[in-house]
């Protein structure tokens, strides 16, 4: 699990890619510090498995599944990516419950300047949509953000200057695909609603499915 909040920014090194799958080689500093072979790191929003370390490098290996599902398909050598390391029990959660499986992809249509913060317009699909809510929280390439507004095509994000600075996001272009997780609840509400044979949603069905 991860918190969406961003560690360091990496630099991919080297890709070595087959018809669907891909290893990944990404230079960093910060999350090295006590990672070990088998641990996860989020890789702009995606949970990857450390499989190979040399100084300040480590390896990964991308399963065709990732590959089709996520942005990490666009990675070359050279690009920038959002790392994180797994969240330690006796961390600070500063962002959101993160799990590193994302969702699907977004692409961004418009970025706009409100003084000290940078408003971020991305489009997806309905299926993703229907769990994204306003004043609720989303990972955008594995950064924890408040959602700022949503309709039926779009959703916006408004990014403060530490974001601006930590993260990748306004290295993005427009019409530049984003990695998405939406928070995990309404997806547990969703399931378990289906297999309720009472329909009505109410503060004693929430209750006694533990979500209050």
């Amino acid at each position: 699990m991860f918190t969406g909040l961003v560690e360091e920014i990496g630099i991919v090194k080297n890709i070595q890619k087959t018809s669907q799958s891909a290893r990944i080689t990404i230079e960093a500093s910060i999350v090295l510090e006590d990672v070990k072979l088998g641990d996860s790191i989020c890789t702009n929003g995606v949970c990857l498995t450390v499989t190979n370390l040399q100084n300040n490098r480590f390896s990964v290996d991308v399963m065709p599944e990732t590959v089709r599902a996520s942005s990490l398909k666009s990675l070359r050598s050279g690009s920038s990516v959002n790392l994180e390391r797994a969240l330690k029990a006796s961390d600070r959660l500063g962002g959101h419950i993160v799990s590193g499986h994302i969702d699907g992809v977004g692409i961004i249509q418009h970025f706009k300047e409100e003084e000290n913060a940078t408003w971020i317009t991305i489009a997806t699909q309905q299926s993703i949509l229907k769990y994204i809510v306003e004043r609720g929280s989303i990972a955008i390439d594995g950064t924890s953000l408040t959602v700022a507004y949503v309709d039926d095509r779009v959703f916006k994000v408004s990014i403060i200057p530490h974001t601006k600075e930590k993260t990748i996001l306004l290295r993005k272009r427009i019409g530049d695909e984003v990695n998405l997780e939406c928070d995990v609840i309404g997806k547990y509400v969703e399931k378990l609603t289906r297999y309720s044979n009472d329909s009505t949603i109410n503060m004693d069905f929430l209750a006694s499915n533990g979500f209050i």
